[in-house]
C-alpha cells in the first residue's frame, strides 16, 4: 500500500536499486521513538495532517510526511522544561504534562481514520495492518512527578509507555547529562523512579540523563532501558551522546539506543556570543499559542541570525557514521533511530519524517540485510517495550480501550 509513495520518494541517486530499497521499507514497521510534534498541538490553527515545510514553517512532522517516509508512528512525547524546582514550579509542571496528555490523547481521537493511540506493540502492529498510524505517548523530564513518584501512575494511566527522569538540567530525581553532578547519579527519589516504572512496566529512557545515571538505572532495572534519542561518543565526544562502555553494558540488559539527527550532537559547533544572545532573546519571545503570522516572523528572524553568524551543519553521513558504530558495538538486535524532530533535530538530507527510506536505502548499500532494516528501523524499540512490559506487574496494567 505504502510502495507507491515510496518508489517516488527513492528514485533520486539511491545507491540500492529503489524498488528494492522501497520494498524492504515498506515492510519494516518504521517507528521515531522521540516525536517532540505535541508541542505544535496547542499552536492557534495548526493541524498535523496538512503539509507543512521544515524551511517555511519548522515544522518536520505531519501526516502527509509520514506516508512520504514510510513512517508507521511513534512516541509522541509529553515534555516539560526544567523549571523553578520549588512545589510551584513542580505543580506547573504537572499541570501542563496532563494538558499535553490530553492533546495527544484528542489528536488521536479526532481523527480515528488516520490514528490510532496504542500502549503495546500488538496494538501497534494491529494500527499498521488496519491501515492508522499509530500513537504512543511518552514523557520527557521526570519534573511532573519529582516531588511525587506515585504521579507515574496517573500518568501511566493516561497510556504513557516511556518516560525519562531528566532533561537539560538537574532535578529532584536525577543529574543531566548537561549539568555538573549533584546527585552523583540518582537520588532517592530517582531510585523510587525506577522500582515504579519497573513496577507499571514503563519502559525507562535514559537519553539526557548522566553516565552515572545510565549505569546505575542499568544495574538497578529489572527490565531493558532504552536511549530514545542519543548518539554515540566515540563518533563526536559529547556528553549527551553514549560512550562505547555504557553502549556495551545496555546491549548486555536488552536494551535499545535510537540514534539521532541533533546538529550540536554530531560536529563542533563554534562558540559565537553574539549569535547565543541573539538566539535566548529570539527563543524567550516564543511562546505556545503562537499565531501561523508570529511564527513566521520568528522563523525569519531565525534565518537571519544563522546567516549573521553561521555554523556548520552535520549530514545524513554522520547520522549514518554514528548508526553504524552503534551496531558495530551493541550489535544489531539493540540500535534504532530518531530524528528529535520537531525539538532541534534535524541535520542536511535528514531534516524530517520524509526522509526515513535514506536510511533503509544506505543500510542496504552497506550490506545489511532486510531484517536488519527491520529491526533497526523499528522492530527492537517495540521488542524493549514488550519486554519492560512483561516485567511489570500484571495487576497494574492498563487496557486503552481502542475506539478507532
Amino acid at each position: 500500500m505504502r510502495l507507491p509513495l515510496l518508489l517516488a520518494a527513492l528514485t533520486c541517486a539511491m545507491p540500492a536499486a529503489a524498488q528494492d530499497v522501497a520494498a524492504v521499507h515498506a515492510d519494516a514497521i518504521v517507528l521515531d521513538t522521540h516525536f517532540d510534534t505535541p508541542a505544535n498541538l496547542g499552536r492557534e490553527g495548526w493541524s498535523i495532517l496538512e503539509r507543512h515545510t521544515t524551511e517555511g514553517d519548522g515544522d518536520q512532522v505531519d501526516v502527509p510526511r509520514m506516508a512520504d517516509g514510510g513512517v508507521d508512528g511513534g512516541f509522541f512525547a509529553i515534555y516539560t522544561a526544567q523549571g523553578a524546582r520549588t512545589p510551584e514550579g513542580v505543580q506547573a509542571s504537572r499541570d501542563a504534562a496532563f494538558v499535553r496528555a490530553a492533546q495527544i490523547r484528542d489528536m488521536a481521537a479526532r481523527h480515528p481514520d488516520v490514528f490510532r493511540f496504542v500502549t503495546t506493540a500488538e496494538e501497534a502492529r494491529a494500527a499498521v495492518a488496519a491501515g492508522r498510524r499509530f500513537v504512543f505517548m511518552s514523557m520527557e523530564n521526570g519534573t511532573p512527578f519529582e516531588r511525587d513518584v506515585s504521579l507515574l501512575t496517573a500518568f501511566h494511566r493516561l497510556g504513557v509507555t516511556m518516560a525519562s527522569p531528566v532533561h537539560f538540567r538537574n532535578n529532584a530525581l536525577a543529574d543531566s547529562a548537561t549539568d555538573q553532578p549533584e546527585w552523583n547519579g540518582l537520588s532517592d527519589a530517582g531510585r523510587q523512579f525506577v522500582a515504579e516504572a519497573n513496577r507499571l512496566g514503563i519502559l525507562i529512557d535514559a537519553s539526557h540523563a548522566s553516565d552515572d545515571v545510565l549505569r546505575q538505572m542499568l544495574e538497578l532495572s529489572r527490565a531493558p532501558i532504552i536511549l530514545s534519542h542519543s548518539g554515540v561518543r566515540a563518533v563526536y565526544d559529547h556528553p549527551r551522546n553514549v560512550a562505547d562502555a555504557e553502549l556495551r553494558l545496555l546491549a548486555a540488559e536488552g536494551g535499545v539506543v535510537q540514534i539521532n539527527a541533533f546538529n550540536g550532537y554530531m560536529i563542533d559547533q563554534p562558540v559565537i556570543p553574539e549569535r547565543q544572545a541573539a538566539l535566548a532573546a529570539l527563543y524567550g519571545r516564543m511562546g505556545a499559542n503562537q499565531s501561523a503570522a508570529e511564527r513566521r516572523a520568528l522563523l525569519a528572524e531565525r534565518q537571519r541570525i544563522d546567516e549573521r553568524w553561521p555554523v556548520p551543519r552535520a549530514t545524513f553521513a554522520d547520522v549514518m557514521l554514528h548508526i553504524e558504530h552503534a551496531i558495530e558495538v551493541a550489535g544489531i538486535d539493540h540500535v534504532g533511530i530518531s530524528g528529535d524532530f520537531d525539538g532541534g533535530g534535524g541535520v542536511e538530507g535528514f531534516d524530517s519524517i520524509a526522509d526515513f527510506p535514506r536510511i533503509t536505502a544506505a543500510m542496504l548499500a552497506n550490506g545489511h540485510s532486510a531484517e536488519d532494516v527491520a529491526k533497526v528501523m523499528g522492530g527492537n524499540a517495540l521488542r524493549v517495550l514488550e519486554a519492560a512490559q512483561a516485567a511489570g506487574d500484571p495487576a497494574a496494567r492498563v487496557t486503552i480501550p481502542v475506539v478507532n
